[in-house]
């Protein structure tokens, strides 16, 4: 069950991309959409709209003339941050697998 809990909320394609996005501060929305290589804005929104439900991620404007809007990741968000360094230490690890075994062949 509690896999299944987990995977309801950070399930998809891009959310663990944001999420590791924001780990290392606010981002305005158009540089999320620049770092993150091949979402669409229309995704990006939705994906964005979903985590501030599911409370992962802080929706702000500042109170600048620009009225920018960043987003940033609230606690609950940052109690991910252990589990996405396991998760890109376990991604580097395969790569380096499946590299190896490619020019073994």
């Amino acid at each position: 069950m509690g896999v299944h809990d987990a995977m309801y909320i950070l399930g998809g394609k891009w959310k663990i991309h944001l999420i590791a996005a924001l780990l290392f501060g606010p981002k305005r929305y158009s540089d999320l959409l620049r770092d993150i290589n091949g979402i669409s804005g229309k995704v990006l929104s939705r994906e964005l709209k979903e985590m501030e439900i599911n409370q992962l991620v802080k929706r702000s404007v500042s109170n600048t003339q620009s009225n920018a809007v960043f987003y940033e990741l609230t606690e609950y968000g940052e109690s991910t941050k252990s589990i996405i360094a396991v998760l890109a230490e376990w991604g580097e690890a395969q790569r380096e697998v499946i590299v190896h075994k490619n020019n073994d062949k």
